[in-house]
């Protein structure tokens, strides 16, 4: 019966090599291939809140015919991109209630998955359009608990971010690569504090050319406070993490501190690169483009790395063992769905935001200023929390 049931495998897995691209998208077989048309679903999903919001009233003058929409002030804009979002919602949830727990591959949840693009992409035009005939108090109910969905699209990203960062220093402090890897850990750590102290002296010289910019100069310096704390952790004789995961760390809190800044409205006298590109040219189109594309780049990697939440010793997977977690995956792109509403509205219902413009305004600055710190204690808690263990285990009496 066993030999049966894995020669009954072995040929699916066979069949699944031999095809083409094409036959596996329309047969459903290849669960890595999916994850690009999530992706592509995720993306024109962004671009449609994007022109909702820039370009409404000229591209979807219909909408303000609509009942609910109220003359359009409903459907276009900040009201228009968490429509938007809520469909995208919805379709990513159904699909997290559908698939999560599913137990291995060439079973029907996964067939779900992998498959039936053609009702899955017929329910995702469905629920967006049916978003847009829901009376307005319940658009601004959703975007209040987008703001919640929102942070935890930031938690999940954080300790992907981390995880990748210590899985990559726990790679090279093995013994087979502790000597290939040295001078390359070396290289690529000194580059990482290099980049860190630039980053900051070009903070303080384009966003705190006074001194009476205090915000921005408490924010730069608490962050390169924060990088010293880090490095003084990792390298205390207890914990002895080395110098990579700190050098690592410092250019993610040090890249979210520029786009904490960033994101200060224009008019700032202490921003000067935003009022630069007050005026719509194309190096802001540019900007825009790029950060779009990051956010969704962001959440396809966030959504394949369920390993980062799997607290369990890891084992050799089965022969059909599933690629990634379907159920983590489209649960990442669910609550990517109310992080790109956040975004594209500034993080506020009622902010009127300037066109091709992501992520400006106050509320904007303080988010990521606390997602910086918020990365920073977890970092420290991931290096101190094994010593702590250790220590209440020698303690504890035989």
């Amino acid at each position: 019966m066993e030999s049966g049931v894995g020669s009954n495998l072995n040929e699916r897995h066979g069949v699944f090599k031999d095809e083409s691209w094409f036959s596996q998208f329309r047969n459903g077989s290849n669960p890595w291939m999916a994850r690009y048309v999530y992706a592509l679903i995720f993306l024109v999903s962004n671009l449609l809140a994007w022109a909702v919001r820039d370009y409404g009233h000229n591209a979807f003058p219909e909408m303000e015919k609509l009942k609910n929409c109220h003359g359009g002030r409903g459907c276009l804009g900040a009201g228009g991109v968490l429509r938007v979002s809520l469909g995208c919602f919805a379709f990513y949830f159904v699909m997290f209630v559908s698939t999560a727990g599913t137990p291995r591959l060439y079973n029907c949840r996964d067939s779900w998955h992998s498959g039936w693009w053609s009702a899955k992409i017929g329910l995702w035009i469905a629920l967006t359009v049916t978003s847009f005939l829901l009376p307005s108090f319940m658009i601004q109910i959703y975007g209040e608990i987008a703001h919640f969905g929102a942070g935890v699209f930031l938690l999940v990203q954080l300790v992907s971010v981390i995880s990748f960062i210590t899985w990559l220093n726990d790679c090279c402090q093995l013994d087979k690569n502790a000597e290939r890897c040295h001078i390359h850990v070396m290289l690529l750590a000194t580059a990482a504090y290099v980049i860190c102290i630039v980053g900051i002296i070009m903070m303080y010289i384009w966003y705190a050319p006074e001194p009476s910019c205090l915000l921005n100069i408490s924010f730069i310096t608490w962050t390169l406070v924060l990088l010293q704390l880090m490095t003084s952790v990792s390298l205390h004789p207890k914990v002895n993490a080395g110098f990579l995961t700190p050098g690592l760390m410092g250019l993610y809190v040090v890249f979210i501190c520029w786009c904490a800044i960033r994101s200060e409205p224009a008019g700032e006298n202490c921003n000067r690169k935003a009022e630069a590109s007050n005026k719509t040219d194309w190096l802001t189109i540019i900007s825009f483009v790029v950060a779009l594309l990051a956010m969704v780049i962001a959440t396809f990697s966030t959504g394949i790395d369920s390993q980062c939440f799997q607290f369990r010793k890891k084992e050799t997977p089965a022969e059909d063992a599933l690629p990634y977690g379907y159920g983590f995956f489209h649960f990442v792109f669910a609550t990517g769905a109310m992080y790109f509403a956040m975004l594209l509205i500034g993080w506020n219902t009622h902010h009127t935001i300037k066109k091709w413009t992501i992520d400006v305004g106050w509320t904007s600055t303080w988010v990521r200023i606390v997602n910086e710190w918020l990365a920073i204690c977890v970092y420290l808690w991931m290096l101190v929390a094994p010593v702590i263990l250790r220590c209440r285990q020698t303690s504890e009496p035989a």
